[in-house]
This record gives C-alpha cells, structure tokens and sequence, in this order.
C-alpha cells in the first residue's frame, strides 16, 4: 500500500494568502559562511534575512548545513554566533513549514537541501543521486498543497561533471515516473551547475521546461555573485509557466553567498 502524501488536516490551504501566483525562489546559501582563514565569517544571520526579503512561497534552498561541529565552535564567541537550530529551521520565516534532508557526510558534520514552503507540505522524500564517492548528491523531495491543489515539488543539487549531471537528469526523472503522480504540477529548482543551457534538452524530455523572463530576454546569471556570468541555479517546471523572474542584486547579496538568489513566479497552465 502506498502511504498517502498528506493527512487530512494538510488539506485545508491557508485562505489568507490565496494568490493565483506561486512565488518560488531557489538559492545555494554555501552553508552560511564565506571566506577563509582569519577572513571566514559567519553569514547564516544575514541569510536569515535575506530569504525573509524574498517573500517566497517556497524557497529551495541547497548546500544547507545541518550541523558542523567545527564551524559551530570556531563561531560561538562572536556576538552573533552559530544557531543552536538547523540551518534550515533557523532560516525559516515564522508560519514556514521546513523540509531537509541531508546529502553529504562529511567529518564534522552533515548538509544538504531545504524547502522551506508557506504552504502545507505532506511526507518528505529524499533520492539519492550520488554518481561517484567523491560527490555526494541528492534529491529531496517534498509535495505540498498550493490553494487546494496538490503540488510536488524537487530540490536539486548536481554535480560539477558534465557526465555526472546528464546520468542525474535519467535518475532524477526515473525518480519523478516512480514517485510523482504523473498529472499533478510539478516544480524542480536548484544548483544545476550546468555552465551553457545543456542540460535545458534532457529535461525537456523528462517532460520538465526551464522558467524563463516572459520578456524573451535570456535566463538571468546568478553566479559569481560578485559579477554574475553563469545561470547555473534554475527553476524547471510541469504543468506551471512563468510569470516574472528576477535576481537580487546588490553588497549585502554578494557578501552572503557566492550564489545570488532566483525568484520567478508561477502560474498554472503549460507555456
């Protein structure tokens, strides 16, 4: 028997903020810290912040610390020092419902991807899709219910090998034909790492299309944040289109992480 997605009382969506759009911001947080030697600070609280500003709906958020022992010692005396909670439930909004799972084990610690979501989620997924033992990857998946409507939603972080991410793509949509029921809208959002539009084909065909500006301009770049060239984080799709796409800008984004955030909404219906 297949164990059903939400309990009854997930049902009911919140009808305070009913909104045809579904804003959906994706973002690689680079485990709250930048720097390194005696120039290594901490940025998780900034972070906090930041992902409040964005005002999502969902914020999918990868490279999120679960805990690190080492970095939470060599940060607890600053004044602003390391959160005794997960990455992820520090850096929910309150009202947020949180979703992680880990994908590396490392020595002092653990992380992997978060969604954080405002509205309902139902049992939480995860899918690893690992391609050699020197990069650990996953996928995590996390279905919700948007305005009444059931919503799946996949948090994604492939590999810095080409090859490595196309075999991800073919497990990522084996994964989606096994465990995402095949007529409900489907969301998959992330650090792509794809440095040209390559992988924009294999996902086509996983029945997936990549959210692009409605104005016919090209994907906006996101990385570097200090000058960004490469639209390596993205937002792919079934059965939405996009609305509207932007990229903040600006010192206190690129001083939080070495990705800049994407936030693009939704609607329903095909492109």
């Amino acid at each position: 028997m297949v164990r059903p997605h939400f309990r009854p009382s997930q049902l009911a969506a919140p009808t305070s903020i009913l909104t045809p759009h579904l804003r959906v911001a994706t973002y690689n947080i680079h485990k709250g810290v930048r720097g390194i030697g005696r120039a290594k600070r901490l940025e998780i609280h900034n972070l906090g912040l930041g992902v409040e500003a964005l005002d999502a709906d969902l914020v999918f958020l990868q490279e999120v610390r679960h805990f690190n022992h080492h970095e939470a010692k060599q940060f607890q005396r600053t004044s602003f020092g390391w959160p005794e909670q997960s990455q992820a439930e520090f850096l929910a909004p309150e009202g947020y419902e949180v979703a992680y799972r880990t994908n590396a084990v490392t020595k002092h610690g653990e992380h992997g991807n978060a969604l954080l979501s405002r509205w309902p989620i139902g049992d939480i997924g995860h899918h690893d899709v690992s391609d050699h033992r020197f990069e650990q990857r996953g996928l995590l998946h996390v279905p919700l219910i948007w305005n009444g409507l059931e919503v799946h939603t996949i948090v994604a972080h492939l590999g810095l090998i080409h090859a490595s991410r196309v075999r991800q793509v073919e497990r990522l949509a084996e994964y989606i034909a096994t465990a995402v029921p095949p007529h409900v809208p489907l969301v998959v959002a992330g650090d792509f790492n794809d440095w040209g539009s390559k992988l924009d084909g294999p996902m086509r065909r996983t029945g997936l299309h990549r959210a692009l500006p409605p104005n016919g301009k090209a994907p906006p770049a996101t990385f570097p944040s200090l000058v960004p060239v490469f639209s390596l984080d993205r937002i792919y799709m079934r059965g939405m289109h996009c609305v509207g796409m932007k990229v903040p800008r600006g010192g206190a984004w690129v001083r939080m992480s070495d990705h800049l955030p994407l936030v693009a909404e939704l609607e329903l219906g095909e492109p």
